[in-house]
């Protein structure tokens, strides 16, 4: 498939534009004057996070579902973040949530195919599940239980890749696969269910913090204007089809970032223990070599300035600021 022209004036599709990270990216692409069709079936992303665009000529909102509503129309590109993304929201439609990932995703090929549009995929690392490997390399093919409580997100997600590579070696259509690690900021969902939505939110209300299996687990957290500059890098690459991590490598336990949250927020909540989810990751970190490598990324922000500006979200949210 020959590669269309690219110019300033994009034509951009995003699955998924009114969550957590789809808004922003539907904020970047119209600040680079791209026309943006956004689609959202609302279950986890909410109008408020488009609010600031939803009126303006080049910017339009679909109230759909990625697998039987997108548009019949041309575009450049599409960015396909169209799945819910904590253990929560996921495991309330496990069945949807697997088909989500896995109609959906062949649907926006389909529709790539058909207009010669490159694709990014918002990939996951809960791909490697539970990592025999660490810090967790693109090579690394994983360790997720196929028949587990978190399989309908793992498993959509795989089989979501196999169909990206496989649309691109069968028809040629452009790929761009991000494998996203913890990710945290303003926008997210008070009740999504995340680990740092929870502590803040927690935190704020004077209400205890949970730690599951004593908070010895880590994780990482990459702040989201760091990953979603390094969406943009993988997108804008010549051909850089990925997987490619995108997260922050310095990790912590999640003892570590409640003791955080504790301080930064003067709370007097106290943590409690809470047994460990089944299939619950006991490390998660990304080497970022090939990010760095190929895309001249890494984070910026530290958690602690991180932590700061997304404890000052939800402090707004509780007295009612937008």
């Amino acid at each position: 498939m020959p590669a269309k022209s690219r110019t300033t004036s994009r034509r951009a599709l995003v699955t998924g534009g009114a969550g957590f990270l789809g808004s922003h990216i539907c904020d970047r692409l119209i600040a680079e004057n791209a026309t943006v069709t956004c689609i959202d079936n609302l279950l986890t992303g909410s109008v408020d996070n488009i609010a600031g665009l939803i009126h303006l000529p080049n910017f339009t909102f679909v109230h759909g579902d990625v697998r039987t509503d997108l548009p019949d129309a041309d575009f450049d590109e599409i960015w396909n973040l169209a799945s819910p993304a904590s253990p929560p929201q996921y495991q309330a439609d496990p069945v949807g949530t697997l088909l989500i990932n896995v109609l959906g995703m062949q649907r926006v090929l389909e529709l790539a195919r058909r207009c010669n549009a490159r694709v990014f995929q918002a990939s996951t690392s809960e791909v490697y599940g539970d990592p025999e490997v660490h810090p967790q390399v693109e090579s690394y093919r994983g360790a997720v239980n196929p028949i587990g409580p978190r399989a309908c997100y793992d498993e959509g997600k795989r089989a979501a890749e196999t169909l990206c590579f496989d649309y691109h070696r069968t028809y040629g259509v452009e790929i761009r696969v991000a494998r996203i690690f913890n990710t945290y900021g303003p926008r997210m969902d008070p009740k999504d269910g995340r680990v740092v939505s929870n502590f803040v939110v927690n935190a704020l209300a004077g209400e205890p913090l949970e730690l599951y299996g004593g908070g010895a687990q880590t994780r990482s957290f990459c702040y989201r204007d760091d990953l979603v500059e390094g969406f943009f890098r993988l997108m804008r690459h010549p051909d850089a089809t990925g997987p490619i991590n995108i997260g922050n490598p310095c990790e912590f336990t999640i003892r570590e970032l409640a003791e955080i949250v504790i301080e930064m927020t003067g709370t007097s909540s106290k943590v409690v223990d809470r047994p460990l989810p089944i299939d619950d990751p006991l490390q998660r970190c990304p080497d970022i070599t090939k990010a760095r490598n190929l895309l001249s990324w890494e984070p910026e922000v530290a958690l602690r300035e991180g932590l700061e500006r997304t404890i000052s979200y939800f402090a707004g949210l509780r007295i009612g600021a937008n």
